[in-house]
């Protein structure tokens, strides 16, 4: 008689989550400075530029709960990864990170990829 496995989740596609949370991430930079602008803006009493659309408060949440995801998700290397690779204005290539971080290719993606998942997992994209 076959065991079946109880699976309580769906699959997901690895590669589409990965997409999607480097897409986020890069934004993050932009909605980072916007939200620090927008800070530095009410503290001065003025706005220094026209808004076209209104979506400063969703871009706020967002860059509290990517900050959130980054400092209660990962550990230490995998935020080394994860800025180096996603969250600088440079881009960064993968041999350059792994070899600075003295880790192998093989460990360097796994790592890379654990940490995408804990990223996409505490923003409820899986």
């Amino acid at each position: 008689m076959g065991v079946e496995q109880l699976t309580l989740l769906e699959p997901v596609d690895e590669k589409l989550v990965r997409k999607i949370v480097i897409k986020e991430l890069k934004e993050y930079i932009a909605l980072k400075v916007q939200v620090e602008n927008k800070e530095e803006c009410e503290h001065a009493g003025f706005e220094l530029f026209p808004s076209v659309r209104n979506s400063y408060h969703i871009n706020e949440l967002k860059v509290k709960q990517i900050n959130r995801a980054l400092k209660n998700s990962l550990d230490q290397e995998e935020l080394l990864i994860i800025e180096k690779a996603y969250l600088t204005s440079q881009r960064t290539k993968d041999i350059e990170i792994y070899l600075e971080i003295g880790v192998k290719k093989d460990t360097y993606y796994a790592m890379r990829n654990r940490a995408l998942n804990r990223i996409a997992t505490a923003l409820g994209i899986i």
